[in-house]
Formats: structure tokens, C-alpha cells, sequence
């Protein structure tokens, strides 16, 4: 049954997935917390700025009475000092490691949470292999198209295959942007197509939908776990991407080069000639990325030296998630490759996770100074609802096949009671609907 944090498709998911909000988020905190800190005061620690210990006293004044108070005062804040560590260490360790990560607490289990130049220590949750349960709704693994680009299909055969991740979420602009990206995606020849959609059950629409652009595809229904609905920021898109991780390596494909393309960016065509060429982990710019307006790798004479990103926060590979993609053949020498749900550091977890060093980053896109991808979100709204009365919506005019096909796509949804009334113009003039369909 679908739970109670999951929207039906006629209820679709209200807020965005902006993953800028992510940043702005961390950013905002930075800039609070700088701006309460005195000019050269070393930077506070959280427990101690809201459990401050009282001052020392150079000189005992006053009667006994005021001294023991004040001693009994440190004993009472010492008690509740020590009760408040130890449940802060009883929650910790209790914790979920995933729900630990997710609250920003580190992974435990072990692993370390820093990093050296000398060794990759990961969060405890990168430091075993993915074990998702996959639940597949379908796939075609036949390309339908006749002709990509002007060719015929059985011509690119000796192209490696690029593997299409796209995390999706039911909402209001789910099938229009789908929809703009499959007509991408059908001018890209040896391309399969994984569309994990954060949804506990199959959409059967969007499986008719991928069925027929024509593209090899996989459509897997890969909700996030209800207790990382209510974290700010949720770390939206990872269970997608973890379900689509463990669908590559369940099948053991070392073939070919996985590349993360959300929904709502826009790709250059020659995006995926750059990508196909991937021996190992190759990097590019993302446009329209955060204060900078862009993010990728820093070059010089053709090395990848250093990044560009308006938001480091200690990332050791500050990109976005489509400024890279990854070599199977390399990614299958890491068996604990993961995506951590820790929202604003995946795609740093996940180069880690594989083992990524400077060294072996390809940059593409003539030495990463061509922008072939966008990151141009579309802000989501909620789904309209019309005042249209059931009666009306029968056979005698095209509306009610059209609003049911509307309301099985999350757009609009027709009301007998709710929203406002339907008009219907004729000749320049607006009539109620009443009055031309009766």
C-alpha cells in the first residue's frame, strides 16, 4: 500500500527538486553562524555555544551561603552536561547509519570522516556495497529506431553503450520534462535508458510512455526511505541513483559509461560524443550552477589541476552531478561503490566510493572550457484544478478524455466543487461552460 509520505499522481510532490536549495541551505547556515562570531574569535562548536560553562571565579565574595550556591550550580550544570553527552553518544550509536548520515552525524561503523592525500577513509555507509531491493515496472532492451542522426542504427554498433541515469519524482512537470528529454535522447545512438522513479508503486502511464519513444530503457520505481522524507534538506535523488547503481552491478555490465542526467537540465548533443570516450572518470563544466553560474574543473596543459564551484564545504571533488561520467569497466573494480545519503556531498561520496584521484580525471569539452550541459530546472507548482462539473465530461466534447489524461499525468485535475470555474470563449466573447457543452 502506498505510504503516507508518498503522493498519488493526481497529488504531486509540491516542493522542487532544486538541488541548489541543498546549497543555499548549507550557505545560509555559514553565513549565520559568521556573522555571530566576533571578528577573530575562533570558530565556536555547537555543543559549547549552547551549553557554555560559567566563567571561573578569581575571587569568592559574599557569604557561604552565595559560594555554595554557585558550587551547587556547577554541580547541577556538570550533571546535566554529562547526561546530555551521553545521550547525544546513546543516539548516536543506536542510530541507523543511514539515519545518522542523513542527520549529519557521520557514518560510524568504524570508518573515519576525514580524508587524507594519503588514503580514502570513507562514512561508515561507503564502506560496504550497495543492497537495495530493485523493484523493476519495465524495460525494452530492443532499440525501435530505424535511423538516429541520419544513419541507420546497426551502424553504431561498435559504440560503447552510454547507461542514461534519470532520478524522477511524481510531480506536476514529471511527464513534460521527460517528455523533452526523450526527444534528446532519441538523436543519441547506443543509449540505455534508466528512469528510477521515487514512487513506492510502477506508473503505468510513464511505462507506456518509454515504451514508445522507441529507446532501450528500464523503468524502476525507487522511493526514498520514509524516515529521510522529513529531513531538511532531504537528500532527494539518491535512492534513484542507488537503484540504479545496484541494477548495473546485479548485471554485471563492465561495458560501457554511466552518466547521470537529472530531468530538467539541458544537454548539447555533444555531450554524449565527449562522455562515449570515457576511460576512466571524464569531468566537463555544468552551467548555470550557484552563485559562480558554473562548476567544473580547473585545467592547465591538459590536466585537471583544481575546481571551480561557489561551495566547497570540504568536498574533495566539488561538482555537480552531471559535470562527470564514469568508465564500468573501472567502476567494477570497486565493489562498496555507494552514494551516501547526505545531501550536498553524493557525487563527493560516490568519486570516493570508486576511488578517484586527480590524476585519473579526463577533461573533456576542449579542456573543460565548452558549457555542454545546463542545469536549468523548472520550478515546480502544484497541479491546477478546474471547476468542471462530472455531468460535462462525458462524450459529448473532447474535455473529459482530455482532463483524465491531464490527472493520470499530475498536471490538472477537473472538480465539481473546487477551483475556479471553467469559461469557454466563442467568438472573442467568454461563455460558461454550462452554457456551450448543455
Amino acid at each position: 500500500m502506498p505510504s503516507a509520505y508518498y503522493a498519488a499522481l493526481d497529488q504531486p510532490l509540491t516542493s522542487s527538486d532544486d538541488e541548489e536549495e541543498d546549497i543555499e541551505w548549507h550557505q545560509q547556515q555559514h553565513r549565520q553562524r559568521q556573522q555571530r562570531r566576533p571578528k577573530g574569535a575562533a570558530p565556536s562548536i555547537p555543543f559549547l555555544a549552547t551549553h557554555s560553562l560559567p566563567p571561573p571565579m578569581a575571587h569568592l565574595r559574599g557569604s557561604s551561603g552565595v559560594v555554595g550556591s554557585r558550587r551547587r550550580c556547577l554541580r547541577t550544570a556538570g550533571l546535566f552536561g554529562g547526561a546530555l553527552i551521553f545521550l547525544i553518544a546513546f543516539c548516536y550509536f543506536t542510530l541507523g547509519t543511514d539515519t545518522r548520515l542523513a542527520l549529519g552525524l557521520g557514518g560510524g561503523g568504524g570508518g573515519a570522516t576525514d580524508d587524507s592525500d594519503e588514503g580514502i577513509h570513507l562514512d561508515g555507509i561507503l564502506s560496504r556495497a550497495l543492497n537495495e531491493s530493485l523493484h523493476l515496472c519495465s524495460e525494452g532492451h530492443l532499440d525501435q529506431r530505424l535511423y538516429v542522426q541520419d544513419k541507420p542504427v546497426a551502424q553504431y554498433g561498435h559504440l560503447p553503450i552510454i547507461y542514461f541515469v534519470t532520478p524522477t519524482y511524481p510531480r506536476r512537470e514529471q511527464i513534460p520534462e521527460l517528455t523533452r528529454l526523450a526527444h534528446t535522447l532519441l538523436h543519441v545512438p547506443r543509449l540505455h535508458w534508466l528512469v528510477a522513479n521515487d514512487q513506492e508503486g510502477c506508473n503505468t502511464f510513464m511505462d507506456g510512455m518509454l515504451k514508445r519513444f522507441g529507446i532501450p530503457y528500464t523503468h524502476l520505481a525507487s522511493p526514498m526511505p520514509s524516515n529521510f522524507r522529513k529531513v531538511k534538506p532531504a537528500p532527494r535523488g539518491v535512492a534513484n541513483r542507488r537503484a540504479a547503481l545496484q541494477w548495473l552491478r546485479q548485471r554485471n555490465l563492465t561495458d560501457g559509461v554511466l552518466y547521470f542526467g537529472d530531468d530538467d537540465n539541458t544537454y548539447d548533443l555533444g555531450l554524449f560524443s565527449e562522455i562515449r570516450q570515457t576511460q576512466r572518470v571524464s569531468m566537463f563544466p555544468v552551467g548555470f550552477i550557484a552563485d559562480y553560474g558554473v562548476s567544473g574543473p580547473v585545467v592547465r596543459k591538459g590536466k585537471v589541476v583544481a575546481f571551480l564551484d561557489s561551495w566547497l564545504a570540504g568536498r574533495r571533488w566539488p561538482v555537480d552531478m552531471a559535470g562527470f561520467a564514469v568508465n564500468l569497466e573501472y567502476m567494477a573494480q570497486f565493489p562498496n561503490v555507494n552514494m551516501p545519503y547526505k545531501p550536498g556531498f553524493e557525487e563527493d561520496r560516490f568519486l570516493r566510493s570508486i576511488g578517484l584521484r586527480l590524476d585519473l580525471i579526463e577533461p573533456r569539452g576542449s579542456n573543460c572550457s565548452q558549457i555542454l550541459v545546463w542545469h536549468t530546472q523548472t520550478k515546480s507548482k502544484k497541479a491546477a484544478v478546474v471547476r468542471l462539473e462530472s455531468e460535462y465530461l462525458d462524450g459529448r466534447s473532447n474535455l473529459g478524455a482530455l482532463f483524465r489524461s491531464l490527472k493520470i499525468m499530475g498536471v490538472a485535475s477537473a472538480s465539481d466543487t473546487e477551483g475556479p470555474k471553467a469559461l469557454i470563449s466563442k467568438n472573442g466573447k467568454a461563455s460558461d461552460h454550462a452554457t456551450i457543452l448543455s
